[in-house]
């Protein structure tokens, strides 16, 4: 067996991950925290492979693999309380690393092909209705006088984007004001993949609002929101905000600014726009993550329906 090389694998194995981790990054442009949990997830299931085998694995030993070694390991990792979601991203992860293998002619593992992921639900937030997502977006149901208005106007200016663009909190606070200047908007989302979005009305003018109250000096390609002491606005403190508008207007506790984003969609989708359309504003690699909506959409149709309709 070649010495143990990093993830804890053996050598040439190692160098095989290694690879891989550089293909998705520099070919799929994976954003850094996704590439390090797959780096992670990688190493867990070669930690387990050194102490199932006995010794770090190596190329002949991953080739060799049958799907009781990876039902093994799931059943371990489920043992350790790993919920389904994350096992389920785990097996996604190795399913890639076997997949780079294979395509580059290194080794081949057909076992993991026949390994079912586990079944997970859906859980995005449930959409807000309109009105509570309008009377959001406006970010004065709460405000006091001791709440500055160039904050005031930030915030709504923030909020609008997450509502009326179905930006990302980390994609609104990652605007800078020369980005701002132009409609439609060149948003830098997951990956570094960037993606034109419209920025309706309320939006530009929450933002010229913000900049002609905003106090501080905003260089052109620095962050455009900033908080009260000049550096970035942190995106806790928008979740702060968001909770205490829940109580302003008894909203649910799944109502978070990614809730807003989910609005945007479902709102989008009621009133009939094509999913294909909603997928390119959201950003989305794949259709399936779009599709979610329309589930979400149905259950709130189903439910309206038993409500209103004669049970008699």
């Amino acid at each position: 067996m070649s010495e143990v090389f990093q993830f804890g694998l053996a050598l040439d194995a190692g160098i095989v991950a290694q690879k891989w981790l550089l293909s998705l990054k520099s070919e799929r442009r994976m954003a850094a925290k996704t590439l390090e949990a797959y780096a992670h997830d990688i190493g867990q299931f070669a930690g387990f492979l050194s102490e199932h085998l006995g010794e770090a694995a190596d190329i002949s030993a991953l080739a060799g693999l049958t799907a009781s070694d990876f039902r093994s390991f799931m059943a371990k990792r489920r043992s350790a309380g790993i919920q389904s979601r994350s096992l389920a991203r785990q097996l996604s992860a190795m399913r890639s690393f076997f997949r780079f293998a294979e395509r580059n002619g290194i080794f081949k593992c057909a076992a993991l092909a026949v390994v079912r992921a586990p079944k997970i639900a859906h859980s995005i937030p449930r959409p807000l209705p309109e009105t509570a997502a309008r009377r959001v977006a406006a970010a004065d149901v709460f405000q006091g006088a001791e709440v500055e208005a160039w904050v005031q106007a930030r915030d709504a200016a923030v909020l609008t984007l997450l509502y009326g663009c179905g930006l990302r909190i980390s994609e609104a606070l990652g605007l800078t004001a020369k980005q701002v200047q132009s409609n439609p908007l060149v948003v830098v989302g997951k990956g570094g993949k960037t993606r034109l979005v419209p920025m309706v009305k309320l939006a530009e003018e929450a933002i010229a609002t913000y900049l002609r109250l905003c106090p501080l000096t905003l260089a052109p390609k620095e962050p455009l929101f900033r908080g009260v002491k000049g550096g970035p606005l942190s995106p806790r403190l928008m979740q702060l905000l968001m909770e205490r508008m829940r109580g302003a207007l008894n909203l649910p506790d799944t109502a978070t600014p990614h809730a807003l984003r989910h609005s945007f969609a479902s709102h989008l989708l009621s009133n009939g726009a094509d999913l294909r359309v909603i997928q390119d504003l959201l950003g989305h690699a794949s259709l399936s993550s779009t599709q979610v909506y329309t589930e979400v959409n149905a259950k709130h149709l189903l439910e309206q329906y038993r409500k209103a309709f004669p049970r008699n």
